[in-house]
């Protein structure tokens, strides 16, 4: 059992809610400083996981094939088609939207995701995922009170992601090397500077159309 993934997604609940309890006291100013800082936050953390990657070569080629393979799919858009069907019956589903995948980038595509999740299914080692857990606590209280309750759901992928890599990890274990742990890291962080980017409004790029770009950094990495 994914135990340390349960204790993750319970830890996002309970932020959650206290983020949705409080958000509405939230002056607007306050909000942006809490923004403005989760970009920055971001921007520094996808960083600092780019450059753990132990092949640069694969984490470039990785991402331009699966963001192009993103594209053609068309996979933000379903995405966001359907977390907007989720949201059909709050207030503003557009909000509820960018809560829940920016909630889920933030909190699936760091180290701490990948290398915890891994050493819960090769060794039962929980205590990095405990950090996280922690981590993540205090990081969706600030999201949910800007972006409501489309952060609380986000806790549906965590459990799918992070859970399913630590069910892989117990049933193949040979296969997660140091190598391909390191490249799917940096290729992970890449994709958090993206999402910093957006939640600055720098630029707008289209994040979740390089998820493919993880699915390749790994096969490249075996090969």
């Amino acid at each position: 059992m994914p135990w340390g993934s349960l204790i993750n997604a319970a830890a996002v609940i309970a932020g959650s809610l206290f983020g949705l309890f409080i958000g509405k006291k939230y002056p607007e100013n306050i909000r942006l400083i809490v923004m403005d800082g989760v970009g920055l936050a971001s921007l520094f953390l996808g960083l600092s996981m780019a450059l753990k990657s132990h092949d640069a070569l694969i984490v470039i080629f990785s991402l331009l094939i699966g963001g192009v393979l993103g594209e053609l799919l068309s996979l933000q858009k379903r995405l966001e088609r359907l977390t907007r069907r989720m949201g059909r019956n709050t207030e503003d589903a557009g909000l509820f939207s960018q809560g829940l995948l920016t909630a889920f980038l933030i909190f699936c595509m760091g180290s701490m995701t990948i290398v915890g999740a891994i050493e819960e299914g090769i060794n039962g080692e929980r205590s990095l995922l405990l950090t996280k857990s922690i981590l993540d606590a205090f990081t969706s209280v600030a999201l949910a009170s800007t972006f409501g309750i489309g952060v609380l759901f986000s806790f549906v992928p965590l459990l799918l992601f992070q859970g399913g890599i630590t069910l892989t990890a117990s049933l193949s274990r040979g296969l997660f090397s140091d190598v391909l742990v390191a490249n799917l890291t940096g290729t992970g962080g890449l994709m958090i500077i993206g999402l910093g980017l957006n939640i600055l409004n720098i630029r707008q790029i289209k994040v979740l159309n390089y998820i493919p770009a993880l699915l390749i950094a790994a096969a490249a990495s075996l090969l």
